[in-house]
């Protein structure tokens, strides 16, 4: 069963162009999780644009109450992302090399250049009982860097297919991710995938992608919410993930 969990950013977002502190992030974590989403996933910037590191604390504190859900904090970890993990307990820690005042997550760790500098890191988060996933472009070579890192998962960086769902790109882009996938099974990495995933285009990759543990969503989600409502909505993006 690929388990979803639903990234609170946007919410995040709109409270934060006003003082009023609506929406609420934890109050729409609580209903995400009461819909039966598996997990709640954040990712505090620098600037503070999204989820905040003072946000961390209580969703964590909400995610008590919810013992089987998951709590993935994601983030450039030589950025402020450990302040905020060291902060509180969470499940899983998702490393991504977005830089300061980037528009969004727009490609994966480049491990050739990168990799010294992680392994202290991942060593670190697993020493804590965290789970590290390193997000990753599908590029079946570098599975093996990953897993030689210590990463226990990838998140592939899923922007190219959606990019090229309903077209005539689409079919050499599964491709390349089932490639990817099976790169990462045989090197011992669980995969994880997230960025621009819907209710339209999750069906068709998590039936070509073997073995997708977990899917991030959020902007499509929230999107979705304005017109479904936010519980409807993850439970449509549960039935999503069930391939129906």
């Amino acid at each position: 069963m690929t388990r979803l969990s639903v990234n609170l950013n946007k919410v995040a977002l709109l409270r934060n162009q006003r003082t009023l502190g609506i929406p609420s992030v934890t109050g729409a974590g609580r209903t995400a999780l009461d819909a039966g989403a598996h997990g709640i996933t954040v990712h505090p910037r620098p600037d503070g644009r999204h989820v905040r590191n003072d946000d961390v604390p209580a969703l964590a504190a909400l995610l008590a109450h919810y013992p089987r859900a998951e709590f993935n904090i994601e983030g450039n970890p030589f950025h402020n992302l450990l302040e905020a993990v060291q902060s509180v307990r969470c499940d899983q820690c998702t490393l991504v090399p977005d830089e300061s005042g980037a528009f969004t997550s727009d490609h994966g760790w480049d491990l050739a250049r990168d990799g010294a500098r992680l392994r202290p890191v991942i060593a670190q988060l697993k020493q804590r009982g965290i789970r590290v996933s390193l997000f990753m472009d599908p590029v079946p070579a570098a599975m093996g860097a990953a897993a030689a890192l210590g990463a226990d998962r990838v998140e592939l960086y899923t922007e190219p297919y959606a990019k090229a769902f309903g077209t005539a790109a689409e079919g050499a882009e599964l491709v390349r991710y089932r490639a990817a996938a099976q790169a990462a099974h045989a090197a011992g990495l669980g995969i994880n995938a997230g960025h621009d995933l819907n209710r339209a285009n999750l069906p068709v990759f998590l039936r070509t992608v073997p073995g997708v543990l977990e899917v991030s969503i959020g902007h499509a989600l929230i999107a979705d919410a304005l017109e479904l409502g936010l519980a409807e909505t993850v439970r449509q993006y549960l039935l999503a993930t069930a391939g129906t």
